[in-house]
């Protein structure tokens, strides 16, 4: 049975029932980030509880300054250019990526500050993020662009990604970001790699038991996996359960936040790492998706 578990700091909140995200950072002692973002619509459940409304939504773009909305401008062009030769997204016009891909990318930012704050009891404005599987940049880009104290490694297999991915970061004159070339296997078995990041990040890349070998070796201990899942992941968390715990790691909560999606929403996977990852994991190339976990 998976159990909710989400560590909370010694902090006094105020009396009223009704509170969001943006009073919970206010009340901690921690210095404020540095990218301010609106009240979204933030729930936060387990499989075992109902889920609890805390914020109503809004747009995260609309708070980026003119220099970040800028670079968010020049990616978008770049992508739909490149995806007439290649082939980066399904999504063909810029409403489209602007609703379907860059709000949810920009989501995920409170969970993983909300979770990293509570959890990992640190800063967030200067952590090491993995984005494993990054594709076209999503939500890696984005989250570079929107936190620019973030040390971002955008993680992708394929070369001709990995070109459209450097040309997109000399185009948007991003200084915070690196693209590794590579199979997530073979960097969690590297020294340079394994365990050195505060966080790392995944969305539609595999199931989430694949996802757990993939990501959670690159994590430090302390530090969060966040998976970026459809409106209801349960029953696939469910059977992650085992490899999430062979991983070192375990579920530290389930959060849903609106989004562009047919259904409305999607759900933040968050785990947190509690012990290193046993060194015969990940194992060999392909070997997490043909044999996966149970």
């Amino acid at each position: 049975m998976l159990v909710f578990r989400c560590k909370i700091l010694n902090v006094n909140f105020p009396s009223s029932s009704s509170w969001s995200l943006g009073t919970f950072v206010k009340h901690l002692p921690l210095s404020k980030p540095k990218t301010s973002f609106p009240p979204q619509r933030l729930i936060v459940k387990s499989l075992t509880t109902n889920t609890t409304d805390v914020t109503r939504s809004s747009s995260y773009f609309e708070t980026l300054n003119s220099c970040q909305k800028d670079q968010i401008h020049l990616y978008v062009d770049a992508l739909l250019q490149w995806n007439q030769k290649m082939n980066l997204t399904a999504v063909k016009e810029v409403n489209e990526v602007m609703e379907r891909h860059i709000e949810d990318s920009l989501a995920i930012i409170p969970p993983i500050q909300n979770s990293y704050i509570s959890s990992c009891y640190n800063s967030f404005d200067n952590i090491r993020i993995v984005d494993v599987g990054s594709g076209a940049g999503l939500p890696g880009l984005i989250l570079a662009v929107a936190c620019p104290g973030w040390e971002v490694t955008l993680v992708e297999s394929m070369n001709k990604r990995c070109l459209f991915l450097e040309h997109a970061v000399r185009l948007m004159g991003l200084s915070n970001v690196q693209v590794v070339r590579e199979r997530a296997e073979n960097l969690g078995q590297d020294s340079n790699f394994r365990e050195r990041f505060d966080v790392a990040v995944a969305r539609a890349v595999a199931e989430m038991k694949v996802l757990a070998e993939y990501c959670l070796p690159l994590v430090r201990v302390g530090g969060l996996f966040l998976a970026a899942k459809g409106h209801d992941p349960q029953e696939e968390v469910k059977s992650a359960e085992r490899a999430i715990k062979l991983m070192g790691a375990s579920i530290l909560q389930l959060c849903s936040v609106e989004s562009h999606s047919p259904h409305g929403q999607r759900t933040a996977i968050i785990c947190l790492k509690n012990s290193s990852t046993p060194r015969k994991y990940p194992r060999d190339p392909g070997t997490p998706t043909k044999v996966p976990l149970y």
